[in-house]
């Protein structure tokens, strides 16, 4: 009986582990994004400086 518990215990906090991972990911992938859509916003900015200078 005792053993079964025991199992069941891994069981759950290994499925814990597993969605505190994806949930991981799944915040780095929208910092990324985030920080892409920053760059992609500089970019445009600095291209209009550029233009505005000449």
């Amino acid at each position: 009986m005792n053993l079964m518990q025991e199992n069941l215990a891994r069981a759950q906090m290994s499925a814990r582990l597993g969605e505190a991972q994806q949930l991981r990911r799944g915040h780095h992938l929208v910092r990324a994004h985030r920080m892409t859509r920053r760059a992609e916003i500089a970019a445009v900015q600095a291209r209009t400086a550029l233009a505005r200078a000449l």
